[in-house]
């Protein structure tokens, strides 16, 4: 038996339970759980009712491997290991999950577990939606919309580790945390409308997309694309539908659909471990305190990552 937080559909609640350690399947692992940390892919499933059966949500889990199912060629008991499991089941607000090895990167030593749990999804989603953009970024003009949250904050960094000129698109009470972690030039979304102000970009990197794809094509510099990576549902479906049509005359807008792998996470980490990198931590809870943590990510209030550490 282990011990996790379990959510109520009832009354919208986590509560701690004692449940059924899971068992690895075949190509799966057994992870000690040491930390993960609270994404909007957990509280969007949640929203749409699409979450994990066991009520035990966490897509960012860090932690030690504990056993081994059938065919596990690549991790052995003892490795230290991070992973995104939002596609495989959640399971990371527990003391134990499991997860297919193919999602799991092997943690670098001088990485904390709370450092690689704040990272994973959020940095994984960054490096692949500049792979989708499709283009060299060093020297160009990228604007982060949505550049305080956790993917956010790091695809700001990711730019200016490629090379590129940065402007984040943040709340007037973050501008100085965006300005601390690289970004050229800032603008407060309350005071300015960043795809209005006659300025063009090479790279739009929306983590809160909020914009029609008209608004996203006329911002956009000649050859530029547009990455929409979150934000309003109903935006992301309208991108998703006609993103096509604005995408002729050589300038493209894209809807990104992660996909997590442990090859992808490896790469992340060495920049991490490198110091190339790093998360925004706003604060660390333990795990009896997710209750009050989720609702307070979830509301919009966390400037970076809340992590969850697993005692």
């Amino acid at each position: 038996m282990m011990k996790a937080m379990v959510y109520n559909k009832k009354d919208g609640r986590f509560t701690m339970q004692e449940v059924a350690t899971p068992e690895p399947r075949q190509g799966e692992v057994l992870i000690r759980v040491h930390a993960s940390s609270i994404n909007a892919a957990d509280y969007r499933t949640m929203k749409l009712g699409i979450g994990p059966k066991s009520g035990i949500y966490g897509a960012d889990i860090a932690g030690t491997v504990v056993s081994l199912g059938e065919g596990v060629t690549r991790l052995s008991v003892g490795d230290e290991v991070q992973g995104d499991v939002a596609t495989d089941g959640f399971g990371g607000f527990a003391q134990y999950a499991v997860a297919p090895e193919t999602l799991l990167g092997k943690k670098p030593a001088s990485v904390s577990f709370e450092t690689a749990a704040a990272t994973t999804l959020a940095g994984v989603t960054a490096m692949q939606a500049f792979r989708l953009a499709g283009m060299d970024v060093r020297g160009k003009r990228v604007l982060v919309i949505g550049a305080s949250g956790g993917v956010g904050t790091l695809a700001v960094q990711l730019a200016k580790h490629y090379g590129a000129e940065v402007t984040g698109v943040t709340s007037a009470r973050n501008l100085e945390q965006t300005r601390a972690i690289g970004a050229d030039y800032v603008i407060d979304y309350r005071k300015a409308d960043c795809l209005a102000n006659g300025k063009q970009y090479d790279l739009i990197l929306a983590v809160q997309g909020d914009a029609s794809p008209r608004e996203y094509k006329h911002a956009l510099a000649k050859g530029g694309a547009t990455v929409v990576i979150g934000g309003a549902l109903n935006r992301v479906f309208q991108v998703m539908a006609f993103g096509w049509i604005y995408s002729m005359g050589g300038k493209r807008i894209r809807v990104l659909a992660a996909k997590p792998n442990a090859a992808d996470t490896e790469a992340l980490m060495q920049l991490v471990a490198a110091g190339s990198i790093r998360p925004v931590i706003e604060k660390i809870v333990p795990l009896e305190e997710l209750d009050e943590a989720f609702h307070y990510v979830s509301a919009g209030h966390a400037s970076g990552k809340v992590v969850v550490r697993i005692a």
